[in-house]
């Protein structure tokens, strides 16, 4: 079994992790996410928030992606502790560690990313904005990586877009009404009941 390990930071996740997500779970035989803490990043929304609206947008893929998957219990803010309780989970699975092109700069900061790049091969997905040339993957190959550039771009769609510019159109509908329903993001959303459904855009 080969397994698709995608931990993320989304806060909120938008279309964009939907996304990769109908496209991973073409590729793979199961695919893992779950929110996580990024150790890089400050004033995080509470982790349980965040994982609820991984569940919504799951639940809304169309037709049903039936190796597609939330597991809460991978989260960890260091990716080896996440992958070492991956192997426990799946002891003899094949692991793909996916991450956004915005972090292939980041990864050799990773906590002991040499065990972590010799658990899992790295699959690198192009996100808008942050062009990637092969070139680019050669550090991470020098700490022992096994690593590929996805043939699939994601879409232009990101969290930080919807916390700074309003736009409703970056989420599915269910994420917008539970962001409403509890009011997170308050500082960067109106309160008008209006914007609480948006029509579909089909990462």
């Amino acid at each position: 079994m080969h397994i698709a390990l995608f931990g993320t930071s989304a806060d909120p996740p938008t279309r964009a992790h939907q996304d990769i997500l109908v496209w991973l779970a073409d590729q793979f035989d199961e695919v893992a996410v779950w929110a996580s803490d990024n150790p890089f990043k400050l004033h995080q929304t509470p982790l349980e928030h965040r994982t609820a609206m991984l569940r919504l947008m799951v639940a809304a893929i169309h037709p049903p992606r039936r190796n597609l998957h939330v597991y809460p219990d991978l989260s960890h803010p260091r990716a080896l502790v996440t992958v070492n309780r991956a192997r426990r989970r799946w002891q003899r699975a094949t692991f793909t560690l996916v991450v956004g092109s915005d972090l292939v700069a980041q990864l050799p900061k990773w906590y002991r990313v040499e065990a972590l790049l010799q658990a899992v091969r790295l699959l690198v997905v192009p996100r808008p904005g942050y062009p990637l040339q092969e070139a680019d993957l050669e550090p991470l190959r020098k700490l022992g990586a096994t690593v590929a550039i996805a043939p699939h771009e994601g879409i232009p769609a990101s969290s930080t877009a919807y916390r700074t510019d309003k736009d409703p159109h970056l989420l599915i509908p269910p994420i917008e009404a539970y962001i409403h329903q509890q009011r997170l993001y308050t500082s960067c959303q109106d309160d008008t009941p209006a914007s609480l459904v948006t029509p579909l855009h089909t990462s």
